[in-house]
């Protein structure tokens, strides 16, 4: 009976696996499809169109995407996927176009696991070593967010940029950052500023160290001092594998290989980080001032004492020890 037991657990345990192998083919194969049924309804020329496939291994689960693109007649499209392990799977499209010499306009949706949707849109010219960009997006409810911002050639391999985030509640969030780029290396670092002042400073770099291979390394520090650190190595044509072990309260460190199918370069704005406000401190009102109340005098009359006269005798004139003592009244 063991045994059998044994043999039923390995055969279902068997299946599961394999059940769970074609479920994540099939849906790489439904992104795959329907990035590339995006990019053909916003009518890019197919000559140009490139499609890229990957499957990073993470300590949550494993996340399966795919990603395709095309470029005509002065817009470039893409549409793409990826599904999480519980089946979850989020949507992304957009398109930029040149409307003219130096300038562009960008559209797009995001979709979450959810169905929930969030629209952005934007402009951006380019003129002196300069772009700079402005730009919108529209939350599930209709609340809106605005993103400016501009990046400057200041040197050869020199690169500075500065922007700002408004949410729909008026609270903005500052960020400045520089590039340098020298060799096969490249250093970044920069800080963002809450509304409330706290500031949330990050760096990084890359490193080309062989034809399709760069390495990076990345560190950014919260307003409370806690430190996040993560490295890993991009090789052209693979998968992405990371991982990493969570420190309560100090400092979180991850690494891995990360493997990235070919794709045109992507410049992506690094995520807006939120900076919590200082915690309210409560400070009670100080005491009354003390009142000093005297003690009321309350003033007790003595008792009257009534002494009743002596009542007066005459005395007759008298011998008393051979001593004359005349009349008088007593």
């Amino acid at each position: 009976m063991k045994n059998t037991s044994f043999q039923l657990s390995t055969a279902g345990a068997w299946l599961a696996s394999t059940a769970s192998a074609v479920r994540v083919r099939l849906t790489i194969k439904r992104l795959a499809l329907a990035a590339c049924a995006a990019v053909s309804v916003l009518g890019c020329a197919p000559a140009s169109a490139w499609t890229s496939r990957g499957t990073a291994y993470t300590s949550r689960g494993t996340y399966n995407g795919a990603h395709a693109g095309s470029c005509g007649g002065g817009s470039c499209s893409h549409a793409g996927g990826v599904a999480g392990p519980l089946g979850g799977v989020a949507t992304n499209t957009g398109t930029v176009t040149r409307t003219a010499p130096g300038q562009f306009s960008n559209s797009g949706t995001a979709t979450g696991r959810y169905g929930n949707s969030v629209q952005h849109a934007g402009d951006t010219s380019c003129a002196g070593g300069t772009c700079s960009h402005t730009g919108t997006l529209t939350g599930p409810d209709g609340k809106t967010a605005s993103t400016s911002g501009s990046v400057t050639r200041d040197a050869p391999g020199q690169y500075s940029s500065t922007g700002s985030v408004t949410g729909s509640n008026g609270n903005t969030y500052n960020h400045a950052a520089s590039t340098n780029c020298a060799g096969n290396s490249c250093y970044r670092s920069g800080t963002v500023t809450g509304p409330d002042g706290g500031t949330v400073d990050h760096s990084g770099s890359a490193t080309r160290v062989a034809p399709g291979v760069v390495t990076t390394s990345s560190s950014v520090t919260g307003v409370h001092g806690n430190t996040v650190t993560s490295s890993g190595t991009v090789v052209a044509g693979g998968t992405v594998t990371t991982g990493g072990v969570v420190v309560a309260g100090g400092t979180v460190t991850t690494g891995g290989t990360a493997v990235v199918v070919r794709a045109p370069a992507v410049v992506v704005a690094p995520p807006v980080a939120y900076v919590p406000p200082p915690p309210v401190v409560y400070v009670p009102p100080p005491p009354p001032p003390a009142v000093y109340v005297a003690p009321r005098v309350v003033y007790v009359a003595p008792r009257p004492v009534y002494v009743a006269p002596r009542p007066v005798v005459w005395v007759p004139g008298h011998w008393y020890g051979g001593i004359w003592i005349p009349a008088h009244w007593s």
